[in-house]
């Protein structure tokens, strides 16, 4: 049964490189339940809330109505109930998935020495905590689904239309300097994208190395996008012929990602998801007293 969040709740605060999340802990899906768009942009607000690139709430599949959670019972303890900076659903977030599982793993109780399915809309995910630090997670298979175009002011380029859970045009360009400003979302076919997508420039920095900007649905230009960056290394690997059983170095403006596509058809996303900060929050939807 939907409920109002209260006057003031728990969040933590953490970033893939530097593509950064607010997280609401509610194991049991009694402090949140369902998450007003309103609120997920007051808290996303870069100025007057806390800040980020999406509102991830921590919630136990056992305790969450949503139909991707209620089909990954038995499969996963946890599911990543993730939402846009305006408030809008989304499937997955690479970055975001591995934030989350850090947080459960620091947190939670979530053994870092076994790897964790977590529930996504976008399907299972299973998350690997690597020696050195940094987080694994499989993002399952691309669908790659043909050639599209997108445009930034007068200038167009062909795009690859690559699934990664989610909708992505991955467009190559001789700079990155070509995608503008990205204040606005690049043009694209809307009968391609009913519901948008996330379009990515992409340079080719040396040997499965590329360097990449983003303009993500419902977020504008973000630092870093996880299913973006695995659209990229597929594209990539498309383009040069290196097909699968490869790892791409994955620039992004926050850092860099590792991407492999392996023999069996699966993307695998490895950075580092760092938390930053706990705390307390004021509602900002809350009426004052």
């Amino acid at each position: 049964m939907p409920h109002t969040s209260p006057r003031a709740f728990d969040f933590v605060k953490g970033h893939g490189t530097e593509n950064d999340f607010v997280l609401l802990p509610d194991p049991d899906g009694t402090v949140h339940g369902d998450l007003a768009p309103e609120l997920v942009a007051a808290l996303c607000h870069r100025r007057a809330g806390i800040g980020g690139d999406g509102v991830m709430r921590v919630v136990r599949t056992e305790a969450s109505d949503d139909p991707a959670a209620v089909a990954a019972r038995g499969s996963a303890v946890w599911f990543m109930d993730y939402r846009n900076a305006d408030g809008s659903l989304s499937e997955m977030c690479g970055n975001g998935v591995r934030v989350f599982a850090r947080y459960l793993a620091d947190h939670q109780g979530v053994d870092p020495g076994q790897p964790l399915p977590i529930a996504t809309r976008g399907g299972l995910k299973t998350v690997t905590f690597e020696t050195d630090g940094r987080v694994t997670v499989d993002m399952g298979e691309p669908q790659v689904l043909g050639e599209t175009k997108v445009a930034v002011g007068g200038r167009a380029w062909p795009a690859a239309n690559v699934g990664m859970g989610n909708p992505h045009a991955v467009a190559f360009v001789e700079s990155l300097d070509d995608a503008g400003s990205l204040l606005e979302s690049p043009s694209y076919d809307p009968v391609t994208y009913p519901e948008g997508v996330n379009v990515e420039f992409v340079v080719r920095r040396g040997e499965r190395h590329v360097g990449m900007r983003v303009h993500e649905r419902g977020s504008g230009e973000t630092r870093s996008c996880g299913t973006g960056a695995c659209a990229v290394m597929v594209a990539s690997a498309l383009a040069d012929g290196t097909g699968r059983g490869t790892t791409y170095r994955v620039d992004v403006p926050g850092g860099e990602l590792d991407v492999t596509w392996t023999d069996e058809n699966h993307v695998l996303l490895t950075g580092p998801a760092v938390l930053v900060a706990r705390g307390t929050v004021t509602n900002p939807l809350a009426t004052p007293r």
